[in-house]
């Protein structure tokens, strides 16, 4: 490195280089300099300690005078004599000051397995119930702030949205508890706040959701749905009214269903395939004689990848609440799109359909059933299964049509 005595002056005339950086040590005291890049002038200290060099930053030439960057050169390089490292210092004082919103993205960067869905729900979190919080050190955030903060986020936004914000912190503290170390090499969150919440039994009790439409209900609603019709006013009606139609008589969850795509669709083998499930086990689902019906007349039209293509970003559907409304009004039966799929299940328990298959059917995990682990219930043998709920679908809404079970052809079934 070059040495000159480093003073306003001086380090003014540096010509700033093309390209890389330029050091130049002061002349009269040992480690301190400035280095020139393309477009700024930095002064910094360097001191080799434990058999390193380490180099730490000051300030920018303009900013900070020569001067003031000399003191502060000799107050760093005696502390580094005395083996204090200043960028594990700073590094320390910006994990200890690390603020939610800093923790959340960390969360996010490390958690590429997320579903789109999840990420959207965890970021509304942040917006909405946690706004104030972002740019709060982690650790200030106590149990009795978090207390104070779920029983107003439950009557503001109510119980299960309440939860539901809580579960997301629990999950950012949780990820922050494993990922932070204080000075000391210690877990910088000793102790989760959101713990608070159990200890002290805070939790709402929110009973999960058991709609179904029912049975007198069907012929209402399954009439209205098919009145859907396309219009000047918009030309997406039939594919709405199809879509739920496709998730009655699949069972499959909303998201699922409006990113099926064309390619997924063997109308030979006469299945459907969801590759990317809730479970993160692929589903491959038998067609019914309706289903196979339904999804031949919208490929004889279809124009993109997706089965039910949209106007939006996505490039598919999304929860069609116009046109649902426009259902419910006209039927009098109140409904959200994950009713299609408990009243699909409803339905095929109600005919005996074998538990394992049924399980199979909505891509249910087996959890601790081990004999279910043994269990492989690939899309023929689900058939039977598949064309008994469309039947029994289409009996209870008045249609009163027997189906018959779509056979591959019995070449291609032996192979």
């Amino acid at each position: 490195m070059p040495t000159m005595k480093i003073t306003k002056s001086g380090v003014d005339k540096l010509p700033n280089p093309e390209k890389g950086q330029v050091f130049y040590r002061d002349g009269e005291l040992p480690g301190f300099g400035v280095y020139v890049g393309r477009t700024a002038k930095t002064y910094f200290v360097e001191k080799w300690m434990n058999g390193r060099a380490v180099r730490t930053t000051i300030g920018k030439h303009g900013v900070i005078t020569p001067e003031q960057a000399r003191r502060e050169a000799r107050q760093l390089l005696g502390k580094m004599t005395g083996g204090t490292n200043p960028n594990r210092q700073k590094q320390v004082q910006r994990i200890e000051g690390i603020t939610l919103q800093e923790a959340f993205e960390d969360f996010l960067a490390t958690r590429k397995e997320l579903k789109e869905r999840t990420i959207y729900d965890y970021n509304r979190s942040m917006r909405v119930a946690f706004h104030s919080w972002r740019k709060k050190p982690l650790n200030e955030i106590t149990k009795d702030m978090v207390l104070r903060k779920h029983a107003r986020l439950g009557d503001e936004t109510g119980h299960a949205q309440a939860n539901q914000a809580m579960r997301f912190l629990r999950a950012v503290f949780n990820f922050a508890m494993g990922k932070y170390e204080n000075g000391k090499g210690q877990p910088l969150i000793a102790v989760n706040p959101v713990r608070g919440l159990s200890e002290t039994k805070a939790w709402y009790r929110v009973d999960r959701r058991q709609t179904v439409i029912k049975p007198h209900q069907l012929p209402a609603w399954y009439e209205a749905v098919t009145n859907l019709k396309n219009s000047p006013a918009t030309n997406k009606a039939e594919t709405l009214r199809d879509y739920l139609l496709f998730l009655l008589f699949t069972g499959t969850r909303r998201e699922e269903g409006a990113r099926l795509q064309w390619e997924q669709v063997d109308f030979e083998a006469k299945t459907l395939t969801i590759a990317d499930t809730k479970n993160r086990n692929p589903l491959t689902l038998p067609l019914s004689d309706f289903l196979y019906d339904l999804l031949t007349k919208r490929k004889a039209v279809a124009k993109g990848e997706y089965v039910f293509p949209g106007e939006g970003a996505t490039g598919h559907v999304v929860e069609p609440r116009k046109q649902m409304k426009k259902v419910i009004e006209a039927s009098g039966v109140s409904f959200t799109c994950h009713d299609l799929r408990r009243t699909f299940c409803t339905t095929a328990e109600s005919l005996d359909i074998p538990h394992y298959a049924l399980k199979a059917l909505m891509n249910h995990k087996s959890g601790g059933d081990v004999t279910a682990g043994y269990i492989i219930a690939d899309a023929e043998r689900l058939r039977a299964p598949m064309q008994k709920i469309t039947d029994r679908l289409l009996t209870l809404a008045g249609l009163k049509q027997e189906g018959k079970i779509i056979e591959l052809p019995t070449a291609k079934k032996a192979n």
